[in-house]
C-alpha cells in the first residue's frame, strides 16, 4: 500500500483570502485609485467581496467605457502599494509544505492578474509548482484539469464551482467573504475553518486514498 500513498497528486489553491490576506493591500490600492481619478470608491465595501475578477468590482465605480483604462491604471499602481502590506493567511506556508511533504504538487489557480499573483507569492516566500492567473469560477477548471488537480482549496463559492467543474474535490476554507454554510450550500465537499486545519485533513485524506 505504501506505493499508493506516494503516488504523485496535485492540490490546487486559490490565492486571495485563501493563501493571502489581500484586504489591506487591495484597500490601499482602491483608496489610491480613488485619489488618482477623483472617483468615489468605497474601499471598505470592496474588500468584503473579494474573489471575482477586478473588472467586476470596477464596474461598481466606473462607466463601461473606462473599465479597461482603470484596470490598467490599478494594475500599474498595485505592486508598489499592495505587495508589501499583504500578509500570508495563517497556515498558508504549512499547507503548501504539507502537500509537498506528502509527495504532491501545489498549484495556485486564481482570478488575480497572474504577474501580480506571482509578486505576492514571491514576496511571501511561498513557492508553488505553478501559478495560473486570470481564471474565475468555472474557468478555473481549465487550469485544474491541465495540471491534474484532484483537490482544489478556496474560500469562495466561485472556487467551489471551479472544483466541481474540474471534477476535483472541493475543499473550502471559511476565511473569505463566504461563510461555512454558504460554502456547503454551494457544494463544497469539505469545509475547514482555515488553512491551519489542512495538513491534518490532508493526512487523513491520503490515508483513506491509500486504503481504497
Amino acid at each position: 500500500m505504501a506505493h499508493m500513498t506516494s503516488r504523485p497528486f496535485t492540490v490546487g489553491f486559490d490565492l486571495d483570502m485563501t493563501l493571502i490576506d489581500s484586504r489591506p493591500g487591495i484597500h490601499a490600492a482602491y483608496t489610491a485609485l480613488a485619489e488618482r481619478t477623483g472617483t468615489y470608491i468605497d474601499a471598505d465595501l470592496a474588500i468584503t467581496r473579494l474573489g471575482p475578477p477586478l473588472v467586476e468590482e470596477l464596474r461598481h465605480w466606473f462607466p463601461a467605457e473606462r473599465i479597461a483604462e482603470m484596470t490598467d491604471l490599478y494594475r500599474a499602481m498595485y505592486p508598489e502599494i499592495a505587495i508589501a502590506t499583504t500578509p500570508a493567511m495563517p497556515g498558508a506556508r504549512e499547507a503548501i509544505a504539507a502537500v509537498r511533504d506528502a509527495g504532491g504538487k501545489a498549484v495556485v489557480v486564481t482570478a488575480k492578474y497572474e504577474p501580480t499573483a506571482k509578486l505576492h507569492l514571491s514576496h511571501l516566500g511561498i513557492v508553488p509548482d505553478a501559478v495560473v492567473g486570470d481564471l474565475w469560477a468555472e474557468q478555473k477548471a481549465v487550469a485544474l484539469l491541465e495540471h491534474g488537480a484532484g483537490v482544489y482549496v478556496g474560500d469562495h463559492v466561485g472556487d467551489v464551482r471551479g472544483a466541481r467543474t474540474a471534477g476535483a474535490l472541493s475543499v473550502a476554507v471559511a476565511t473569505g467573504p463566504c461563510d461555512a454554510e454558504e460554502l456547503r450550500a454551494a457544494g463544497a465537499d469539505v469545509v475547514l475553518g482555515d488553512l491551519t486545519e489542512l495538513p491534518a485533513w490532508l493526512a487523513g485524506y491520503r490515508a483513506d486514498a491509500s486504503r481504497a
